[in-house]
């Protein structure tokens, strides 16, 4: 059992990393990632928010809508539960670090928004993970993402005065960056 969650945990960190290789939760990884102070708060806000709403989420399918046939309800409710948890999450970073609530901006309220964050408890519905693979699952791809957006700030950071073409700057050498983090990343998929 403990092997097996490994697995999960290493699969979705970096062989199906939520950003790099499933291509969600674009917004926050091009916006937050101008700087490694800046993504790593972002890192920490994604962790707890996709962890908590996987495992809320598992238990709220499993034990409410399974048992009253409401399935159908499955997204309204998992939107829900993550909006309520990002809210938990903006309350306590305004008044544990306001200057990381500041720096973050409208990027912390659009995790509620993040598709990585929905789209993780709904692949974990539909595979039928139970409670603990949710919550591993949820982990590990948060744990992804934090790992995405830290290597991309650091990237940023190094480049940001680097001489690059007029037509390369900006825009153009973020998203030629996050392609060539995408093709390394699936270098991972050989060992799966």
């Amino acid at each position: 059992m403990i092997k097996t969650l490994f697995l999960v945990l290493i699969t979705t960190a970096l062989i199906n990393n939520v950003v790099l290789s499933q291509f969600l939760g674009i917004c926050p990884f091009l916006g937050v990632s101008k700087s490694i102070k800046t993504a790593a708060g972002m890192g920490g806000a994604v962790i707890f928010v996709i962890t908590l709403s996987s495992a809320v989420a598992s238990l709220l399918y499993t034990y409410v809508l399974e048992k009253l046939n409401l399935t159908y309800l499955k997204t309204i409710v998992f939107i829900m539960v993550i909006a309520f948890l990002v809210q938990l999450v903006e309350l306590f970073l305004k008044k544990a670090s306001p200057s990381l609530y500041k720096s973050l901006g409208v990027y912390l309220p659009l995790i509620t928004t993040n598709c990585a964050v929905l789209g993780t408890a709904l692949t974990n519905v539909q595979d039928s993970n139970d409670f603990v693979t949710s919550v591993v699952t949820g982990f590990g791809t948060a744990v992804g993402f934090t790992i995405a957006i830290i290597i991309m700030a650091g990237v940023r950071e190094k480049t940001e005065n680097n001489d690059f073409p007029e037509s390369f700057k900006g825009t153009p050498v973020v998203l030629l960056t996050a392609g060539l983090m995408s093709i390394a990343f699936y270098g991972f998929a050989a060992f799966a």
